[in-house]
C-alpha cells in the first residue's frame, strides 16, 4: 500500500484553476496560496500531488517542487505516512501566538524608537507609504501579502538581527491565522486603519501610543478570531451530534 491515498475530490470545480503560467511552479506556488488564503483550500483539507496535477494541469513532478516550497512557507504540514494537509491553528495557538508576537513587537518598538536619529522610524513611515495601497485592495491576497510585508518591514526597521531571524517562523503562522481573519471578517477598512494607527503611534515616537495600537491590532484582533473559531468549532460540533 502506498503513503498516500489519491483523493481528487477536495480540488474538483472551480477551487483551484488550472495554470498557464511561463514558470510553472512559481504559478502552482501563487495558486495554492491563493487558494490556501481565500479560504478554496480548507484548513485541514489533505492534498496529494496526482490530484494537484489534474486540477492545475501540470507534470507532477512541477506540483512536487511547488509544494515543498509552500510547505517551507509553513501553509502545508507533512504527516508521515498520510501525506499533506493544510495547516491549520487552534484558537489557543492564535492566542499564544498572538502573546509572543506582540512581545517581541514591542522589543521591535523598543529598537526603532531608541534611535534618536529618526531613521528607524523613517524606514517604518517608507513601509507604510509602500504597503497601504496594496493594504486597501480588494484582492485578498494582495491584501495579505501587504500585512506581511508591513510588519516585516518594521522588523526589519529596528535592525535587530535576532528578530529578523525569528521572522520566517512568526511568517508561517501569521499567514494561516491572517487567512482564517480574512476568511471570517472580510474588513478590509479595518484592516488599513488598524495599520495606520500603528504608524501615526509611530511617528509620534510615544512608545506607549505605539504599544496600545498594537494591542488593539494584534492582541484584540487574535481575541476576536479566536472566538469566531470557537463558535464556528462549537458549531460544527453539534451539527456531527445531530447526523
Amino acid at each position: 500500500m502506498g503513503k498516500q491515498t489519491e483523493v481528487s475530490q477536495p480540488l474538483a470545480g472551480p477551487r483551484v484553476a488550472p495554470v498557464t503560467s511561463v514558470s510553472r511552479r512559481e504559478g502552482v506556488v501563487s495558486e495554492l496560496r491563493r487558494s490556501i488564503v481565500l479560504g478554496h483550500l480548507k484548513p485541514g483539507e489533505r492534498l496529494t500531488e496526482s490530484g494537484l496535477s489534474t486540477a492545475l494541469g501540470v507534470s507532477r513532478p512541477t506540483v512536487r517542487e511547488a509544494l515543498n516550497q509552500v510547505s517551507q512557507e509553513g501553509l502545508l504540514l507533512q504527516e508521515p505516512y498520510r501525506g499533506l494537509r493544510v495547516a491549520d491553528l487552534t484558537p489557543t495557538e492564535v492566542l499564544d501566538m498572538a502573546r509572543v508576537r506582540m512581545a517581541l513587537d514591542l522589543q521591535a518598538t523598543t529598537d526603532i524608537l531608541s534611535d534618536t536619529s529618526g531613521r528607524r522610524v523613517a524606514r517604518v513611515i517608507e513601509a507604510w507609504a509602500r504597503c497601504a495601497p496594496d493594504l486597501a485592495s480588494p484582492d485578498p491576497l494582495v491584501q495579505h501579502d501587504a500585512h506581511l510585508e508591513l510588519h516585516r518591514s518594521i522588523w526589519a526597521a529596528a535592525e535587530n538581527s535576532f528578530l529578523i531571524r525569528l521572522w520566517p517562523a512568526i511568517q508561517a503562522h501569521m499567514t494561516i491565522a491572517l487567512a482564517r481573519d480574512q476568511a471570517a471578517q472580510q474588513d478590509r477598512h479595518r484592516n488599513v486603519a488598524g495599520h495606520q494607527a500603528i504608524i501615526e503611534a509611530f511617528r509620534s515616537r510615544d512608545i506607549e501610543a505605539v504599544r496600545r495600537a498594537l494591542e488593539i491590532h494584534t492582541l484584540v484582533s487574535a481575541r476576536e478570531l479566536a472566538d469566531i473559531m470557537s463558535r464556528s468549532n462549537a458549531g460544527d460540533s453539534t451539527e456531527g451530534a445531530q447526523a
